[in-house]
C-alpha cells in the first residue's frame, strides 16, 4: 500500500539517496569502503582498549565509548542504506523502522554526552593534573557514562513514542534512507506541531548542554596552554586538543545543521546528504581523529601486531 485515505500503514518505502542505477553502485561501492573502515577501526580501538592495560585510564575509557557509539548508530543505518542500493525492494516493516529509529536516536544521543564528558576529562587533565587520578575516579568515570547512555535512551523513547502515535495514513514514502523524525513527520497526516516542538525542544537541550560543557572545558584549556611555558608543552597540548576539538566541531555542525534549522528553510533532499555525513563518515573519521593518532595506541597497536607475528612464526618452525 502507497496511498491510502483511512487505512493505516504497516510498513514504509525508504526512497533512498538516489534513483540511478548508475549513481547506485557507485555509492554502494563507495559507502561499503567507508562503513569497512568504520567498522575496522571502531572495532579495532574497542579491543585495544579492552585488552591493553596500559591503556585503562579515564581517556581511553571514554575513547571506547566513544568508538561503540559510533559503531552502534552507524550499525543502526549503513546496512540497511547498503541493502537499499543494491535491491529493488525498499519497505522496511513498521517495526523495523521504530527499532532503527530508537537505536539510533539512543547512540547518536549519547555520544553528544560522552563528547562532553571527554573534554571535561582533558580540562582536568591539562588544568588540574596533579589532581586527574582522584578527580577522575573510576567511580565517576562509570558514573558519567552510564549517564551518558540514560540520557541518550530517555531522548530516544520521547522521540520514538511521540513519532510513533502519529497516525501515517495518506502516503508510506519516505524520502530519506532511514527512518528519521523529520521525514516521518512529513510522512504523517496527523497534526505535528507538537512533535516539532518536541523535536526543537529536547534537540536543543541535548545539543545546548553537551556543547556547553566542550566550550567551557576547551575556554579553560585554551587559557591553560597559553600561559604553558614550554613552546613543545603547547604544540602538543594544540595538537592533541585541536584534532579533538576539530572532530566535536564537525559532529556537532552536520547535527545542529539538520535538526534545528528553521522548518521553512527544511528540504529533506538537501538533509539526506548531511546525513549521510555523520551517520557514515563521521564514524569512521573519530578514531582516525581522536585516537589513531595517538602514540599510546599506535605503540599499542604494533606490540599486537608483533606478538601475534611472533606468535605465527614460532608455530610455523619445525621443532629441532
Amino acid at each position: 500500500m502507497v496511498e491510502g485515505n483511512s487505512s493505516t500503514v504497516n510498513e514504509f518505502i525508504l526512497l533512498g539517496i538516489s534513483d540511478d542505477p548508475q549513481m547506485q553502485i557507485v555509492l554502494f561501492v563507495a559507502f561499503l569502503l567507508i562503513y569497512l573502515v568504520n567498522m575496522v577501526g571502531n572495532l579495532g580501538m574497542i579491543i585495544l582498549i579492552s585488552f591493553d592495560p596500559q591503556l585503562h585510564n579515564p581517556m581511553y575509557f571514554f575513547l571506547w565509548h566513544l568508538s561503540f557509539c559510533d559503531l552502534c548508530y552507524s550499525s543502526a543505518i549503513a546496512p540497511r542504506m547498503l541493502s537499499d542500493l543494491v535491491s529493488d525492494s525498499r519497505s522496511i516493516s513498521l517495526f523495523g523502522c521504530t527499532a532503527q529509529l530508537y537505536f539510533y536516536v539512543v547512540f547518536i544521543s549519547s555520544e553528544f554526552y560522552i563528547l562532553a564528558v571527554m573534554a571535561y576529562d582533558r580540562y582536568v587533565a591539562i588544568c588540574n593534573p596533579l589532581l586527574y587520578s582522584s578527580a577522575m575516579s573510576k567511580s565517576l568515570c562509570t558514573w558519567l557514562s552510564l549517564g551518558s547512555y540514560i540520557a541518550g535512551t530517555a531522548n530516544a523513547i520521547i522521540h520514538t513514542t511521540a513519532t510513533f502515535s502519529l497516525r501515517f495514513c495518506c502516503s508510506n514514502l519516505i524520502n530519506h534512507f532511514f527512518c528519521d523524525v523529520p521525514p516521518l513527520l512529513a510522512t504523517s497526516c496527523s497534526d505535528t506541531h507538537i512533535n516539532e516542538i518536541l523535536l526543537f525542544t529536547f534537540g536543543s537541550f541535548v545539543h545546548v548542554s553537551s556543547l556547553s560543557v566542550v566550550l567551557v572545558s576547551y575556554a579553560f584549556i585554551l587559557v591553560a596552554i597559553l600561559r604553558m611555558p614550554s613552546a613543545s608543552g603547547k604544540l602538543k597540548a594544540f595538537s592533541t586538543c585541536g584534532s579533538h576539538f576539530a572532530g566535536v566541531a564537525i559532529f556537532y555542525g552536520t547535527m545542529i545543521f539538520m535538526y534545528l534549522q528553521p522548518t521553512s528553510v527544511y528540504s529533506l533532499d538537501q538533509d539526506k546528504w548531511a546525513s549521510v555525513f555523520y551517520t557514515v563518515v563521521v564514524p569512521m573519521l573519530n578514531p582516525l581523529i581522536y585516537s589513531l593518532r595517538n602514540k599510546d595506541v599506535k605503540e599499542t597497536f604494533r606490540k599486537l601486531i608483533k606478538k601475534k607475528l611472533n606468535s605465527f612464526l614460532t608455530r610455523g618452525l619445525p621443532c629441532p
